[in-house]
């Protein structure tokens, strides 16, 4: 960090950044194996649980304090049992919405536990420093900057019509909510128990192609992981986008057969990415699931020349299985660093 590196910042930047850094393969696999046992945690405390992304989720524990106790005495029961099943430990934020509990879950990482009572929203956003404002990238918070909005406070304190002609309707509206501790809607619409997804939230919103290609590859292969492990399969492919101005879209395909690879998902997203987004702003969110889900073992037609899409299929799962049995850890090259080598940064092994 003191060379300014952040999470989510493309390999080659961070490497420009910090040239003697030490970089080390990726195991989505491992990662994708181990995000899956704990959200099998998770839904063991509640049926309403709603994966974002590989490592966060929400769950909703209304009507469950008959089984675990309060609020707080629950999180801290999740917690002792992913830190002992996984090894993992986790931050937990607790409020009565989606975004206080999102912002409340980073406060005090790691192994953090931040409690926002009902009705106390608006005060902890007063609290909160301006950067804090989840959702408000570098471009907004630069805004902020030339507007000479300092404080939460100070937002939460200006009128709909104001903030919708400084940042537009939809970016208004999300600040309007936003600063006041009301849920802007980051869910996206209720919870549907027949799809299935992940996303990525950008700490700088993204304008480059290559490196939102190199994110749908990835999200490609989590999602198919997650299907076959839970032994479904789906005909319904959907991306959804979220840009600088707030501004949220998304698209869907459905096709006669199920999807039978991550390359195809892959294909099918890049087509789905270049209909919903013509380059012009930055890119705040991407995320990519699976609808309409069904049980894997049902019947379905068979293409007469489905050779090369079978094989695809098979390598995929052996990969997949080789991960789940800890025998190694394989990804595709495009998801490895290509960042040239220098001082201090080791030839990487990988597992054959």
């Amino acid at each position: 960090r003191a060379f300014g590196v952040r999470s989510a910042m493309p390999i080659g930047e961070a490497a420009r950044l910090c040239p003697d850094g030490v970089f080390l393969p990726v195991r989505m696999y491992r990662y994708a194996q181990l995000s899956q046992q704990a959200m099998d945690i998770f839904g063991s405390f509640t049926p309403d649980l709603r994966p974002v992304s590989i490592d966060e989720a929400f769950l909703d524990m209304t009507g469950t304090e008959g089984l675990w106790g309060p609020a707080p005495q629950a999180a801290q029961a999740l917690a002792d049992r992913v830190r002992a099943e996984t090894g993992l430990t986790i931050s937990v934020g607790i409020g009565a919405n989606p975004y206080v509990a999102k912002i409340a879950s980073g406060l005090k990482k790691p192994r953090g536990l931040v409690v926002v009572e009902e009705g106390q929203e608006e005060a902890f956003m007063a609290g909160l420093p301006l950067k804090k404002l989840w959702g408000a990238g570098e471009k907004t918070q630069e805004r902020f900057a030339e507007l000479g909005i300092r404080t939460v406070s100070q937002l939460a304190g200006m009128t709909g019509p104001a903030l919708a002609s400084l940042f537009g309707k939809a970016g208004g509206q999300f600040l309007y909510l936003a600063s006041r501790g009301r849920d802007p809607g980051i869910l996206g619409g209720p919870a549907e128990s027949r799809s299935l997804s992940s996303e990525r939230t950008f700490e700088h919103d993204l304008q480059d192609r290559e490196g939102l290609d190199t994110c749908l590859l990835e999200l490609s292969e989590l999602i198919c992981q997650r299907l076959w492990q839970e032994g479904l399969r789906s005909r319904c492919l959907v991306l959804k986008l979220r840009l600088a101005d707030f501004s949220t879209s998304s698209r869907r395909i459905t096709r006669p057969r199920p999807f039978p690879s991550s390359s195809e998902v892959y294909a099918e997203a890049r087509s789905l990415l270049s209909a919903l987004w013509d380059g012009q702003q930055a890119v705040r969110l991407i995320g990519l699931g699976f609808g309409d889900l069904e049980a894997g073992n049902l019947p379905t037609q068979a293409e007469l020349f489905d050779e090369d899409s079978a094989k695809r299929r098979k390598a995929e799962k052996a990969v997949f299985e080789i991960g789940q049995k800890g025998l190694g850890d394989l990804t595709k090259a495009r998801c490895l660093d290509k960042a040239p080598r220098g001082p201090g940064r080791p030839e990487k092994k990988r597992d054959q």
